[in-house]
Order: structure tokens, then sequence, then C-alpha cells
């Protein structure tokens, strides 16, 4: 089967168990009723990840317990979770009082006054201590008006990671804070260290999520831009194609087999199990790798995401919570949203499963814990660096016409960014050039950005 039937087949059926999910989100309901039976009872919606469901578990001996507020969960998937929060975030008779939402999504909800502003609430609250939060957190979970809309759970950066015992193996020595030029380089000379090795591993994979997250931070550090702060579409611009040449010749050269299929899964699991020697992703993944039964554990350096025009270049993601701004028990959702966010949950969790396991890149107070030093020490200082060294407002080298770093904070940019991820994806399986995909993208480019200038 070719790549390209392959590719589509795939499309065909994520679509299909979008709609699937999607249908089966609408009859589950809340897993409860809520406000209905007079008790303190509150509702929330979030993603299915493995941290979020250790909050599931733990709420009730934990959290109900000492405050006699029940919580009704509704886990989904990603895609499904996004599309019902939204429904329900919009309606003045939504059953969600809290929902897991992420950066992109918080200054959108906030413009639209889906979300209540947290900002009294947090001040007031003493033991939750906003000033612990890490300030780029703060800032991407603030909108334009200057409020707190959100309290992040965990966040990320982007680091790049390397197997140390190749390195040396090859007489190969990676820089303190590497270029992209000396990253190529190294993938390189990395190529073939082991059978069946290669020299990086980057994200080919289709998606707003997944490909166009690593490659809008090359961008950024090449000195390109998605819009001006006019509202110009740059991705025919010579600093968006040099960036984007540079990224896909590097994939195609050095990286990983069906990169064009790669995401963020794919990579984790070809680096894992030896098929290459780098990889440039999300610092959530040094969990994994250092995990007590990862073959790699002890194995791998971290280094900072790699520049070429800028001081730094990793992203920013948190998956945090938000509050409905309808709901009738805002005073119950803050209090669960204040456990859930809290550093006493972190030493919850450090205590039942293990520091490794807790939900980090959100709170000074956390890097500073000697037990959670001791059990993230190979990549705890490089990750708070990688977080803390990021400007969501200003990641790139001319000013932006909103916030955000590997993504653009308007609510077109996640179909826009999903059809542009298409384009590059084929430039690096070779259905096309870089310039035919991003002429094309040009276009779909400049049809948002028009709208944006007429306002």
């Amino acid at each position: 089967m070719s790549r390209t039937v392959r590719r589509e087949l795939r499309v065909r059926a994520a679509v299909a168990v979008t709609a699937a999910g999607a249908l089966l989100a609408g009859c589950t309901g809340a897993g409860g009723t809520g406000g209905s039976s007079g008790g303190r009872v509150i509702n929330v919606l979030m993603v299915n990840n493995p941290q979020m469901l250790e909050v599931q578990k733990l709420t009730a001996e934990y959290f109900t317990q000492r405050t006699g507020i029940k919580v009704n969960f509704t886990v989904l998937p990603e895609n499904d979770v996004r599309d019902k929060i939204s429904q329900d975030f919009s309606s003045p008779a939504g059953m969600y009082d809290v929902a897991t939402i992420s950066n992109y999504e918080v200054p959108l909800y906030a413009r639209n006054h889906w979300l209540l502003p947290l900002n009294e609430r947090a001040s007031k609250d003493t033991t939750f201590d906003q000033a612990d939060v890490l300030a780029p957190m703060r800032e991407s979970l603030t909108a334009d008006d200057g409020k707190l809309y959100a309290e992040p759970f965990y966040g990320e950066s982007s680091f790049l990671m390397y197997r140390k015992d190749i390195f040396a193996a090859k007489g190969l020595t990676m820089p303190a804070h590497p270029t992209w030029q000396q990253v190529a380089d190294l993938a390189a000379k990395a190529d073939g260290a082991q059978p069946g090795m290669k020299g990086i591993c980057l994200r080919g994979q289709p998606g707003w999520g997944e490909l166009i997250a690593p490659l809008t931070t090359v961008v950024n550090t090449f000195g390109g831009t998605w819009f001006t702060k006019d509202w110009e579409a740059q991705l025919s611009s010579p600093a968006f194609e040099s960036a984007t040449d540079f990224y896909v010749d590097l994939v195609r050269k050095h990286g990983e087999s069906d990169a064009a299929e790669s995401g963020y899964a794919e990579c984790l699991n070809d680096f894992t199990h030896g098929e290459t020697a780098m990889w440039y992703d999300s610092t959530a993944a040094a969990g994994s790798l250092e995990a007590a039964d990862s073959p790699l554990k002890g194995k791998i350096g971290y280094a900072p995401a790699p520049v070429e025009k800028t001081s730094s270049s990793g992203w920013l993601y948190t998956w945090a919570w938000g509050v409905r701004k309808t709901t009738e028990r805002p005073d119950d959702a803050w209090q669960f949203l204040s456990w859930a966010s809290g550093k006493q949950y972190q030493r919850l969790v450090g205590r039942t499963s293990g520091w490794a396991n807790a939900p980090a890149g959100t709170r000074a107070s956390t890097y500073a814990n000697p037990d959670y030093r001791a059990a993230a020490s190979a990549f705890a200082d490089v990750t708070r660096n990688a977080l803390t060294s990021t400007n969501p407002r200003n990641p790139g080298r001319q000013p932006r016409p909103t916030i955000g770093i590997q993504f653009v904070d308007i609510p077109e940019f996640a179909d826009l960014g999903t059809k542009v991820s298409y384009e590059i994806s084929n430039a690096i399986a070779g259905a096309e050039t870089v310039d035919q995909a991003l002429h094309n993208s040009q276009a779909l480019a400049e049809h948002v950005a028009q709208s944006y200038r007429k306002r």
C-alpha cells in the first residue's frame, strides 16, 4: 500500500472515529446529576491523558473526603474533548463546571466570555500561592484584558534529546546551546551509528499539534512568522521558506523512516527502541524516557531547543483548568481547581505514585523540591530553563498580531495549521516540493489574514 493511500485511509478513519466519539460523548452526559441533587457536586470534563486519569483516581479520597464536594468526571480523547468543551462552555445552560483547556483555547474562550476570571479567587487563596506558578504559564493563561482565566495542571516546552552513549562511541559532542546547523551536522554523523539507526526524529505527521508545533519553533528562530503584526501572511517569505526547507531537508536526509507518518508517539517509540540518535520534541517525553522500566534510563542527554537567530526557541503548552462563566457553583469549582493545580496535589502524587509522575512544568516549588529533583535529576533543570526562557507574546524577531509560540491564537488556526501541515508533510514524503507546499499554504493563510485586516 502506498504512503499516500495509507494517509488517505488514516484521515478517513480519523474523521469516522471523531464523529463516533462526538456522538458517544453526547450520549454519556457528565456521569452524575450535578446541581439537581441539591448536594455539593461539580461536573468536570477532561482529556484522557494518564496524568488526568490520576486526578480522577485520587479525587474521592483526597479531595471529596476533605471538602464534601463530589466530582463527576467525563473523560474523552483530545479531539473529542475540545469539541465537547466548546459546545458546553458556549452555552449559558452548559452542564460542566470545570474543564481542561489549553493555552491555545484560553484567550479565545475569554474573548467569547465563556470563562470565569480567576484573579480574585487566586489572590485570596493564600495556600494556592499564585506567585509560585511560573511566569510564562501565568502569561499564557492571561487574556488581552489582563485577567487570568485558567490555572495550569502541567506544562511543557521543547528540547533536544540525544543518546549520550552513541555520541561517546562516535566521538560526538553536543554543544551546551546547539544551533540547528550544528544539530544537522551531528545528525549526519550519527546516521548509521548502529544498524538501522537514523540521526534524528522530527515530527512529520499532519496536524496543527503535530508537525506544525516543532516546525513553527524552527520558523521563529530562523526569523520567520505566520503573520506580521498587521496581518500580512508570511508563509512565502524568505525566512519561513528557509526554515521549512531546512526542516524538510533534515528529516528527509537523516530522519526516521516513514517520517511523513510520524508524530509524537511514533518518535517516542523510535527513540526508545534505538532507531534514532536524537529527538527534538516535548519536555514531557523525559518522564517516559527516564522511567524505571525504560531501556534508555540514564542514557539520554538533554539540550535546549536549537536556535539560529534567537536566544531561545522552545514552545510553550499547558493543559489547564478553566471554569465555565455561567456555572452555578463557582466557589466549589475553584476549590477543586485550586486543589488539582496546587502544590499539595503535586506532593500527593509524588507520595502515592512517585515524583517522576508528578505533573511538573508549572510551579517553581516543584523544581526546588529535593524529592522531585532526585527523581528527575537528568532533566529537571533543562526543563525548567526551557519553560522560563519562553516568551509567548514575542517568540521571534518581529512583533506578532496575537499570543502564541507554536501556534497563532486565533480560532481559524486549528483548521489553517492542519491544512498547511498536510502540505508540508507531502513535501517530507516527496509528493511535492517545499516551494509548492508553501505557495499553496500562503494562499490559505492569506485568506485568513484578509478577514483580520478588515476588522
